[in-house]
This record gives structure tokens, sequence and C-alpha cells, in this order.
């Protein structure tokens, strides 16, 4: 039986689109991570290079470039694999039925192996060593719980944007990764993939290989404590007997509902 909370929402870019193949779907979120994280570790080693130590300007320029990069890779990728890039949110997105847990598995295994393959791209093209082990320590309760925030905060405006305005969520997203950077002490990973790809490079963008069970289980936490809130804040209200539902649509809403109200013969 459907959820009633979610048989009216809209399709978002975390939902994939039913056209594509599995294989489709898998390779486009292999190739979305690895991008993904090619960005966030290429712009910190260019960051580093070129900030002459100043670590505000280095932390400026990494994060609007992960969010530019990230937009672009939810808005071109989005269509075929719904854009995840993130274990978290391929786990938020079966919980919450969009997504079966047959693929969702494999969306986690292709999201891990991009992310590795993507933490060696970006060392490539930097004449750095293909893997390295980092000593940047990330530890402790502060950045436990601003990981914690990060991810809750990602996975609700995910789920929130994607209910109201579908076609808004890549920049929503996207805005709230380049903010998150700089409202957490973490600078917001907010992602296993990358956090464990993080562990693989000595440079600006590390984080030690023992700190990141703690980042990781706090972005777990964060997630599905998010896709509980929000299935909550969202799900359709109750309708008291013998008295009307009280629909407050705008003419866009409308629409929607409309265009994907199955029909009878679904």
């Amino acid at each position: 039986m459907a959820d009633p909370a979610h048989a009216a929402e809209p399709r978002s870019a975390s939902v994939p689109a039913a056209a594509s193949t599995l294989c489709q779907r898998l390779v486009a979120e292999g190739l979305g991570t690895a991008l993904l994280v090619a960005v966030v570790v290429g712009s910190g080693i260019r960051a580093q290079q070129l900030a002459g130590g100043n670590v505000a300007l280095a932390l400026l320029a990494n994060s609007l470039a992960t969010g530019g990069g990230l937009l672009a890779l939810l808005l071109a990728l989005g269509p075929v694999s719904g854009g995840h890039f993130n274990p978290v949110v391929t786990l938020c997105a079966m919980v919450r039925g969009a997504l079966p847990a047959r693929d969702a598995w494999r969306y986690g295994l292709v999201q891990m192996g991009g992310a590795i393959a993507g933490v060696a791209c970006a060392h490539a093209m930097f004449g750095e060593p293909m893997l390295a082990w980092s000593a940047q320590s990330r530890t402790g309760p502060s950045m436990w719980w601003s990981e914690f925030v990060a991810t809750f905060g990602l996975i609700g405006i995910a789920i929130g944007t994607g209910r109201s305005r579908p076609g808004l969520v890549p920049f929503a997203v996207a805005g709230y990764i380049t903010a998150g950077y700089w409202f957490t002490a973490s600078t917001s990973f907010a992602n296993p993939a990358l956090t464990l790809a993080c562990a693989l490079t000595a440079t600006f963008t590390g984080i030690r290989a023992i700190d990141v069970p703690g980042f990781v289980l706090a972005q777990l936490a964060g997630g599905l404590s998010a896709a509980l809130v929000f299935h909550w804040l969202l799900r359709a209200p109750a309708v008291l007997p013998g008295r009307a539902p009280l629909t407050r649509k705008t003419p866009w809403r409308a629409a929607a509902a409309a265009a994907i109200t199955p029909t009878s013969g679904d």
C-alpha cells in the first residue's frame, strides 16, 4: 500500500527517473560521486596552493567550487539516477519508500567506489600520490554534532524542497552545502562516501581514518532523524469526520498534483 504522506509528492532530484535502466542509474551514481569528490579534493588542493596560508580564503574557494560543482552534477545526472551521490541520501530514500532496497545497496557500493576513484582522479591532476592517508584530526563531540546537524539539514532540505518545489532541489542542496562549510565546525562533510574518500587524501580536505567512523555514525543518525521529522512535518493532515479537508494549494501546486495523479487505468 502506498504511503499517503508521499502519494502526492512531485518527483524530486532524489527520486530516479523510471525511464532509466538500473545500469544507467548505477553508472550515473558512480560517475557523479567520483566527480563530486574530485571537485571537493581538487579544489581544496588548488585553494591551498594559491591562498598563501590564508585558511579562510582557501575555505572560501573550496566551498564555492564544491557548491557550483554539486549544482552542475545534480542538474546533469539527477534526472538519470536521482542525483544521490551520498549513501545517506540513498538510505533515506529507501526508508521513505522512494527506492527499493535491492537497488539501494547497489547505489551505496557504486557511490563508495566512485568516491575513491574521485580522490585518485584529483590527485593525478595535481601530481599527488594516487592515495595517501590523511593526518588531519577531525574528532570530538563538537565535530560529531556538526555532522549530525549538517546531515539533518541536508536531508530535510532535500525532502522539503522536493515536496514543494522539486525543480529547485539542486539549487537548495548546493546552496546549503556551500553554507555548511562555514556554519559547521566540521565543514559539513554530510556524506559517508565523501568522508571515506577524504581519509585517502593528505591534503586540505583530509580526515584521519580513525575519525571516519564517528563522522559516519553522526551522518547516519542525522539523516535518519531528518527523514522521520520531515515525514511527520509533511504528511497529509487527518480529516475529521463530517468536515471537508482544508486545501490551500497555490496554482503551481495544484498543477503539480494534477500532473502526478494516477489515472484509473494505472
